[in-house]
C-alpha cells in the first residue's frame, strides 16, 4: 500500500470512507460550475427544463430517457469543458497554441453534444 501512495501520489482512503470523499469531491466540483460558470447554469437549466417537458409528453419511456439523457451529455461535456479551460487558465494566461487547442476541443465536445440533443428532439418529436 505504502507504495501505491509513492507512485500516484493520492491518499490512501478505501471502501466507504474513499467513496464519501470522491461524493463530497463531486459535489463540490458542481457547486463550483454553478457558481462560476454561465454555461453549467444555463444547460443545468435546460436539463431541469428538459424533465418537466417530459412530464407531459406522449413519448415511450425509453424516447423519455433519451430526451432527458442527451441533455445530462451536454452537462457534462460542459463541465469538462470549463475543467479544461480552468487548467489552461492555471498554466498561464497567455497565448500558446496548445493552450488554444485545448480550448477548443472542449468547446468543440460541447457543441457535438449540443448538436447530438437537438437531433435527438427532432427525431423524437417530429
Amino acid at each position: 500500500m505504502a507504495e501505491d501512495k509513492l507512485v500516484s501520489g493520492k491518499p490512501g482512503h478505501t471502501g466507504l470512507k474513499r467513496v464519501f470523499l470522491a461524493t463530497k469531491n463531486s459535489i463540490k466540483g458542481l457547486a463550483a460550475g454553478l457558481k462560476y460558470e454561465s454555461a453549467v447554469r444555463q444547460e443545468s437549466f435546460l436539463l431541469i427544463l428538459a424533465l418537466v417537458i417530459c412530464c407531459f409528453l406522449d413519448v415511450s419511456s425509453l424516447e423519455k430517457v433519451a430526451l432527458i439523457g442527451v441533455w445530462f451529455i451536454v452537462l457534462i461535456a460542459e463541465i469538462l469543458n470549463s475543467a479544461i479551460e480552468a487548467v489552461v487558465d492555471r498554466i498561464g494566461l497567455e497565448y500558446h497554441p496548445l493552450s488554444g487547442r485545448a480550448k477548443d476541443l472542449g468547446s468543440a465536445a460541447v457543441f457535438i453534444a449540443l448538436c447530438f440533443a437537438i437531433l435527438t428532439w427532432v427525431l423524437i418529436l417530429i
